[in-house]
């Protein structure tokens, strides 16, 4: 596996992006509307792919919260390629750059819907915090934070 560092303008993540929002319009039901008004890729200018064989595989990406603080967004692994650490890689990728850049603390937010993130994020030593916005006063929501420092 290869880990590469780009942007919201690279194409392999762009797709992986329509991947993602396919299956969370399932996952999600009757509430994929609300949240895919807060998931546009615009400003998203650190983003992590994975690469098996010269092909995208998965992604990850932060935008800047606050100035102490990034929010980790559009994390996706092809269902093919699960179960092998690659979600694992893009996170620390993403939590090293986010250091570099020194932020303090990585937040971000899943659906309870997202079995496998509420199960993966503590194994990253996240831990859930109150949500935030925009996510405050939404039942579905699970927010998490760890610190970088």
């Amino acid at each position: 596996m290869v880990l590469k560092r780009t942007t919201q303008r690279n194409s392999d993540f762009q797709a992986l992006v329509v991947a993602l929002d396919r299956e969370l319009a399932i996952r999600d039901g009757e509430d994929h509307a609300f949240y895919h008004q807060f998931n546009g890729i615009e400003e998203l200018n650190h983003v992590v792919l994975a690469y098996v064989d010269d092909k995208a595989v998965g992604c990850g990406s932060f935008k800047s919260h606050n100035d102490d603080r990034i929010e980790i967004k559009r994390m996706y692994v092809l269902p093919s390629h699960r179960r092998h650490g690659i979600a694992k890689q893009i996170v620390m990728d993403l939590e090293k750059w986010g250091k570099t850049l020194r932020y303090k603390e990585a937040v971000l937010e899943t659906g309870k819907a997202q079995i496998e993130a509420l199960s993966f994020y503590p194994k990253m030593a996240y831990g859930v915090i109150p949500n935030f916005y925009p996510y405050k006063e939404v039942e579905n929501s699970i927010c998490f934070r760890k610190f970088l420092v």
